[in-house]
């Protein structure tokens, strides 16, 4: 089940905690991304807090925000980006997004198999796709006062298994929010040498969460009707052949010797 876009607007923006994390996870995205000059960037889920920092150099940001959730007008100030659509029907063209984010999307939706469909049909060729969801072996999944304590968690090789089956094909890894989910001051001080210390010491198997970059398999792979028509027909197995009758005056015997 998707959060209320109003949970999920409060705690990014009006705890500390939320504005914690959001730093840590823009770093990151930036990090994989550094720039997206005139590239669609498109976020599912509740993605924009992290796509600020493309606004003014990416030819189009479109935040996609599904049915359940709810919507929020994004920026600030600036012309909406924000829209409101199906989990699973999206409003964009087919190979459209040469970046997608999404956030707060994979792991509460309630199909994530036709939404993982869903971003590999609106995925460009050579275009690049970042999943963000909780660790199963973070402390942020204990903490049901973040985001992060919702939904299905994934281990690092169940979210690539997922993503394998759905025709991408997994290239970087990388963990984040190692930092205690804590609003006291002395953890919210340490937050940043915690969070450096832990990029350094873990390539994924800690963190709050796991953030996977994929791309598109450039081929197709052979559906099941496929691999079934490749064999060989079953239909007359049981059937048996009629004996073949003789020609009056035709000695069949005689011709084979």
């Amino acid at each position: 089940m998707h959060l209320d876009v109003l949970d999920l607007r409060n705690f990014y923006y009006r705890t500390g905690l939320g504005r914690a994390a959001q730093r840590v996870l823009r770093e990151q995205v930036t990090r994989f991304w550094p720039e997206a000059k005139a590239q669609t960037v498109v976020g599912f889920g509740f993605a924009v807090p992290m796509l600020r920092p493309y606004l003014g150099q990416a030819r189009r940001v479109v935040g996609l925000m599904p049915g359940p959730q709810g919507v929020m007008p994004w920026p600030a100030g600036q012309p909406n980006v924000s829209v409101l659509c199906e989990e699973t029907l999206w409003p964009l063209q087919t190979g459209q997004a040469d970046k997608l984010l999404v956030l707060h999307g994979l792991e509460t939706s309630e199909n994530p198999s036709r939404l993982l469909e869903e971003c590999a049909r609106v995925l460009a060729p050579g275009g690049r796709a970042l999943f963000i969801v909780p660790n199963r072996r973070g402390m942020w999944l204990r903490r049901d006062k973040t985001p992060f304590g919702f939904g299905r968690p994934y281990s690092l090789g169940q979210l690539e298994a997922q993503l394998r089956r759905h025709g991408f094909v997994p290239e970087r890894h990388r963990g984040a929010l190692f930092q205690p989910p804590s609003e006291r001051k002395f953890w919210l001080k340490l937050g940043p040498l915690i969070e450096r210390n832990g990029q350094r010491l873990s390539s994924g198997i800690a963190g709050g969460v796991l953030m996977v970059e994929a791309s598109k398999e450039a081929f197709i792979r052979p559906s099941g009707l496929v691999e079934a028509a490749r064999r060989p027909m079953r239909i007359l197995e049981g059937v048996t052949k009629p004996a073949a009758k003789p020609v009056a005056g035709f000695d069949v015997s005689s011709r084979l010797k």
